[in-house]
């Protein structure tokens, strides 16, 4: 019997995410200058990962 495909662990999936948690977007933002300390971590812009 084989095993679902959504029951595997993750590294036997090797997709790529599209989506970014809050901590990486927030170090992209601080990248590019975009974000200073003691700013809200709600609502942030939208980012795109660095290709």
């Amino acid at each position: 019997m084989s095993q679902h495909r959504s029951l595997r662990a993750t590294s036997t999936l090797g997709g790529k995410r599209n989506v970014m948690k809050r901590f990486e977007r927030i170090e992209v933002l601080k990248k590019r200058g975009q974000w200073k300390d003691g700013d809200r971590i709600t609502g942030l812009r939208k980012t795109k990962p660095d290709a």
